[in-house]
């Protein structure tokens, strides 16, 4: 796939029922930065209320998507109406919309709505993944998280999170759900909303590239020094006896010094996602390729992997490969050695 600022970027708005998405949205769609945005609206049940409660002073138009949640069931569904939205919300041969901005239900998993994005034909041809954005209520994410995998696995592939209802809670909660996320996903940034209101520059352009289409800014993307602070707190934190919950989620990156044949690559990937694919949650990392000058960067979600991309330019002078994860019941122990097992075998 041609990952290039020229596709549609598409902003994943998601979140656990009762965490403030609606609001959120009425708060974007008013900002200038989303005024040639396209709203998809994915409400699960026979009457979609939740369309009735988005900003309508704005001109963005919106689509409703009420068949049902964004599962497997939907997804061809999905993939129809954004073929058809080019065309759709047209004049003169010309698209009226910039980018796309999707809010799920709060019941979703995430995965099948990228899934479309990334691997279906006539999609990933035209759309690019800007970003994922998930709302946390601060008031009630402890419970939701204990109750709810799916509120967890939203976090833990978000690319930024909003942490809502701050009023409701005092410093001690507000600590403790804070710590909590600090080991779901420790490189997404995190950014106070009241009451729904969060700048637009906060949650787009959060992907490897950008609409304006700069350099992409592999440092931001990666994050790499986050997962290893992550790591040393942890460390800490289990010498002095502190408490986690423990939802089976595990962050980490690693590196590799030397470069790694095509080959290695190819069926390390293939083994993980075959063995143990929905339980990364997420993958993302620049590698030294042999025989290549450039990077060449993955990004994966779940069992789902983008086509390798390969950079103009490294970013700095390292050029060890660097990969980031964040599993779900699978080690970082684990990761490491199948690649180095299947580097041996291979080499």
């Amino acid at each position: 796939m041609n990952t290039t600022p020229s596709l549609i970027p598409v902003t994943l708005l998601t979140g656990f029922l009762g965490s403030g998405k609606t609001t959120v949205l009425n708060h974007l769609v008013r900002q200038a930065e989303l005024a040639d945005a396209l709203v998809i609206i994915n409400e699960f049940g026979e009457m979609p209320l939740d369309h009735m409660l988005v900003a309508h002073s704005t001109e963005n138009p919106v689509m409703e998507m009420s068949s049902g949640c964004l599962c497997c069931t939907i997804r061809s569904d999905l993939a129809q109406t954004l073929r058809d939205i080019t065309w759709r919300f047209s004049r003169n041969g010309r698209r009226q919309f910039r980018r796309v901005l999707i809010e799920t239900t709060g019941l979703a998993d995430p995965a099948p709505i990228i899934h479309t994005l990334m691997t279906h034909p006539q999609v990933a041809k035209h759309y690019r993944l800007d970003g994922i954005v998930a709302t946390v209520d601060l008031a009630t994410g402890n419970a939701t998280l204990d109750r709810h995998p799916e509120a967890v696995r939203q976090a833990a592939i978000a690319d930024c999170l909003l942490l809502t209802k701050a009023d409701m809670v005092d410093n001690d909660q507000r600590q403790t759900l804070l710590q909590r996320l600090d080991a779901i996903n420790p490189a997404a940034p995190r950014h106070i909303s009241k009451h729904g209101e969060i700048a637009a520059s906060k949650v787009l352009d959060l992907g490897l590239f950008s609409t304006d289409g700069k350099t992409p800014d592999v440092k931001q993307w990666l994050h790499e020094a986050a997962y290893r602070e992550d790591a040393q707190q942890h460390t800490a934190a289990h010498h002095h006896g502190t408490t986690h919950h423990d939802d089976h989620i595990q962050a980490f990156c690693f590196t590799v010094d030397e470069p790694i044949s095509e080959g290695s690559l190819d069926a390390w990937l293939e083994l993980l996602l075959n063995l143990v694919g929905t339980n990364i949650l997420r993958i993302k990392g620049i590698l030294n390729i042999q025989d290549q000058d450039q990077p060449v960067v993955i990004h994966g979600v779940q069992h789902i992997l983008y086509p390798p991309t390969t950079l103009p330019a490294w970013p700095d002078a390292d050029r060890r490969s660097r990969l980031v994860f964040i599993t779900r019941d699978v080690s970082r122990h684990e990761i490491e050695e199948t690649l180095h097992v299947l580097r041996g075998s291979l080499s």
